[in-house]
């Protein structure tokens, strides 16, 4: 496939594709999901703790402090990931962008990512996997024998996820790339490039995502922002991405057929076929 034909979309994951998916694990475990956030989580990121550092630390201190209602191990969050609550529409999205892409230009391939701070076992357990062609998140160690979490083994907070878009734009997917975290850092020839970043659509929606708005933007790519319209106390931070020019639209968590989030997705990956034909 040729570089040119590849469209790479790329998704955050929690209240972008599903509502928060450690608030959904905890609330399964029978904890406290707000105080876990705002008394515990919070807490920590005011004493200088890295956000996503804080919240990996806080679960892992739910098992020692017998907080959960059950083991809290890789299998339980296989078991969370495969009972997602995913927004409207979202599990058939991936096939009906494709479709459309198909008919705009019969060369064109979609190539979908998740880069999120979430939990990668949560995600690579959710019904959207096999959508996807890689997912970066944060992933605990595992006990060989028991799958009790042990600690972080890799951590995805803000800016990390800048490096998994240049990644994407590298072609630099394979097992191999993931036991070498210096070669994101080699110079690719132009020829070479698997993905332009002009031919990439960043979605997201929160402070997290802002890193990936802005470079996606300043290198000619669409960043649209969405935002969960029963979440009130959110609309005013995702209208400011639209005034920073941090992203181009902003659209509701639904990605219904038909929906308003459906044919933005659409607009975009027409103009950058549009885009395309005109070079």
């Amino acid at each position: 496939m040729a570089a040119r034909d590849v469209i790479a979309i790329v998704f955050d994951f929690d209240d972008t594709l599903v509502p928060d998916s450690t608030s959904q694990l905890l609330e399964g475990l029978g904890v406290d999901v707000d105080a876990f956030w705002r008394e515990t989580v919070a807490t920590l990121v005011r004493d200088g703790w890295d956000p996503a550092l804080a919240y990996l630390h806080r679960l892992l201190s739910l098992r020692e402090d017998g907080l959960a209602s059950g083991s809290l191990t890789r299998q339980r969050l296989i078991e969370a990931g495969e009972g997602l609550q995913l927004y409207p529409g979202v599990e058939t999205l991936f096939a009906r962008l494709r479709a459309a892409a198909r008919e705009l230009n019969a060369h064109s391939e979609l190539e979908f990512y998740v880069v999120s701070s979430g939990l990668q076992t949560v995600i690579e357990a959710s019904p959207i996997r096999p959508h996807l062609k890689q997912v970066w998140a944060c992933e605990f160690h595992y006990e060989p024998e028991t799958g009790r979490l042990l600690c972080p083994r890799n951590v995805v907070s803000f800016t990390d996820k800048t490096r998994y878009l240049f990644q994407i734009h590298k072609g630099l997917l394979s097992p191999r790339s993931a036991g070498d975290p210096f070669e994101v850092n080699r110079r690719v020839e132009r020829k070479n490039i698997h993905v332009p970043f002009e031919r990439m659509v960043f979605v997201g929606d929160g402070y997290t995502d802002v890193p990936c708005f802005s470079l996606v933007t300043e290198r000619g790519g669409k960043a649209l922002a969405v935002v969960d319209p029963n979440r009130r106390e959110r609309w005013g931070r995702a209208w400011g991405f639209l005034e920073e020019g941090r992203a181009l639209n902003l659209s509701p968590t639904d990605y219904s057929e038909g929906s308003s989030t459906e044919m933005v997705l659409m607009m975009a990956i027409q103009r950058i076929i549009e885009e395309s034909r005109e070079k």
